[in-house]
């Protein structure tokens, strides 16, 4: 099971919090779930905020990255019951708000794959894109959205 994954490596996922603005967190449809892009919101903040290679380390953002993922995943559990439902991680999008030069964006988002293969194992394996961008929302280094087969 999920959750007990989750205590062997010593995780929780943190309480799924309603869209802030026009959108659902999830929508499942025709057996797959796109979860919105999530923030690494902590307490309601942030924990680092700015570009990636300038204000945050990468170990930083690394950090922020999995908080992501365990904010994303907290959010398919209220959707779906059970994360023991997750057939398959799909592809996630990483979205990096970097300094001028940065480009180790793939580094700052295997953070995220490995946390998804500790949890689900071979069912974690995703496709992946891991870009740069200059600007990201309440000024947070990563956002990460979601594609993950369910099962009915």
């Amino acid at each position: 099971m999920i959750k007990e994954r989750l205590h062997e490596l010593g995780l929780e996922l943190p309480q799924a919090v309603p869209s802030l603005y026009q959108y659902v967190p999830v929508v499942v449809h025709q057996g797959i779930a796109y979860i919105s892009g999530q923030v690494p919101r902590v307490d309601g903040k942030i924990p680092y905020v700015g570009k990636v290679g300038q204000d945050v380390t990468i170990e930083q953002a690394q950090e922020l990255a999995r908080i992501c993922v365990l904010r994303g995943l907290s959010c398919l559990e209220a959707e779906i019951g059970s994360l023991d439902r997750v057939e398959r991680v799909l592809k996630i999008n990483g979205y990096v708000q970097s300094g001028t030069g940065f480009s180790q964006q793939p580094q700052v988002m295997d953070a995220a794959s490995e946390l998804l293969m500790q949890i689900f194992g071979e069912k974690g394996r995703h496709a992946r894109t891991a870009v740069g961008v200059a600007e990201l929302p309440v000024n947070t280094p990563v956002e990460i959205d979601f594609m993950i087969a369910v099962k009915s």
